[in-house]
């Protein structure tokens, strides 16, 4: 085996956690723990320990929810269509996108239950789900590509599970349990045609069920008959904003993994261009659909529409909404579109900004609506006109973010971010179906 080879899987081998890794993993436990307790005093107390109320009947862990299965469609922009079309340059960005699809799509899930004021019962969706309800829709979908973005991060490792099984030896332990998992693979012709064949396939079912997922999520808005959500464009918006979210994603972790496991070789500057120039059409895709789903109600102006858009335009969320516009979506675009903005500092800094204000545009879209009914809630209290996140519900939340991250950090801890065997293959040093 070549020395350049030797070299690649050193790079690209799993490597321990030091100080700063175990101080890392330590702080998200402990946000997870806080957010546990929190919890578990929901449980116990009811939603009466939220804000949520007759109006505001979803909230903050709704927008969570919606949030979580928009970055998941990460596992079809990069993994799938890139893949199918052939696109060689993104083979460093793959399993980084495959990672942060299984934590978001199983957060997605793991949030739903959060929601439910009863919690035991969530059988019962199962049991007693009728066709006819949106909700079993979208627990369909959502195990489903759970199910199929799984798949696609394994099928793909079973090369790299066995590099790393010899790279090993010397660890009997971890050597043997990287063996198991790559299912007796050694690499001859017959694996590679099998595993070509069970990758492609992966790759054209997920692109269905991706958009399948963001579809029936903004059906369970759409089919809530109230102001702002009563709109046939909300499939192609979810969508378009799902993409954008997800392209921010791949795009911080990536920096931050090229940084903390120096892999400037093989992520490279090109990369963040590539993928700055493929945010930036997201960007302007997803400014065209904001645009549609606002001038419309806005050129119709109904009384109940006309509510809900003066809270947006100059009323109690105005100052988020339009932070998130500019802030995460027409700034990014202006800043992408010089070189300078495209290098991996500026990038990253505004793909976090990107990320930032899809979480909040997810969290417009959920709570102004809820404040401005068709047919106005009569008897309640006033404070129940109105939303606000208690503690509880935010370190729920943060919880949830910060278990996601966990997900990712620990898959990066035992799996090589950068696929090794594809890689080796691209760079010839060794030849396709060999067995290594």
């Amino acid at each position: 085996m070549s020395s350049d080879y030797d070299r690649l899987v050193s790079d690209l081998a799993p490597q321990k956690f030091g100080w700063k890794g175990s101080v890392w993993v330590s702080f998200l436990i402990l946000i997870i723990l806080i957010g546990a307790y929190c919890y578990i005093q929901q449980v116990r107390q009811g939603l009466v320990v939220t804000d949520m109320r007759d109006y505001a009947l979803w909230g903050i862990y709704i927008s969570n929810f919606v949030f979580f299965v928009a970055v998941s469609l990460v596992g079809s922009l990069i993994t799938a269509i890139l893949r199918l079309s052939d696109v060689k340059w993104n083979t460093p960005l793959t399993r980084i996108s495959e990672i942060i699809a299984v934590a978001a799509v199983m957060m997605a899930g793991v949030t739903i239950v959060i929601d439910m004021g009863r919690p035991d019962r969530v059988l019962n969706l199962f049991i007693h789900g009728r066709l006819q309800s949106p909700i079993i829709w979208d627990l369909l979908v959502v195990n489903t590509y759970l199910v199929i973005s799984l798949l696609l991060l394994y099928y793909p490792l079973l090369p790299d599970l066995k590099i790393l099984s010899k790279y090993f030896q010397k660890k009997a332990k971890l050597s043997k349990w990287y063996d198991r998992f790559s299912l007796n693979w050694t690499g001859n012709a017959k694996q590679h045609k099998i595993y070509s064949n069970a990758t492609t396939t992966l790759s054209i079912l997920i692109i269905p069920v991706a958009f399948a997922i963001h579809t029936v999520t903004a059906w369970l808005f759409e089919t809530t008959y109230r102001p702002g959500w009563d709109s046939t464009n909300f499939g192609p918006y979810f969508i378009a904003g799902a993409f954008v979210a997800g392209t921010g994603a791949v795009i911080a972790v990536m920096y931050v993994l090229s940084k903390v496991y120096h892999l400037e070789k093989y992520i490279t500057a090109d990369h963040f261009d590539k993928m700055a120039k493929i945010l930036v059409m997201l960007c302007l895709v997803y400014l065209y659909f904001n645009i549609n789903e606002y001038l419309m109600p806005t050129y119709k102006s109904t009384e109940e529409e006309a509510g809900h858009l003066r809270s947006l335009y100059t009323g109690e969320y105005s100052w988020l909404f339009w932070t998130v516009i500019f802030g995460g979506l027409i700034l990014p675009v202006i800043v992408l579109l010089f070189r300078k903005g495209r290098k991996p500092l500026p990038l990253f800094i505004v793909s976090l900004a990107v990320v930032l204000g899809a979480w909040w545009k997810r969290y417009i879209i959920v709570v102004p609506t809820l404040s401005h009914p068709f047919l106005p809630i009569q008897g309640v209290p006033e404070s129940w006109r109105h939303y606000s996140p208690t503690l509880m519900e935010w370190m729920i939340t943060l919880a949830t973010l910060a278990a996601a991250l966990l997900i990712i950090t620990l898959l990066v801890r035992f799996l090589p971010v950068i696929p090794i065997h594809e890689t080796a293959e691209e760079r010839k040093l060794i030849e396709p179906s060999s067995n290594n």
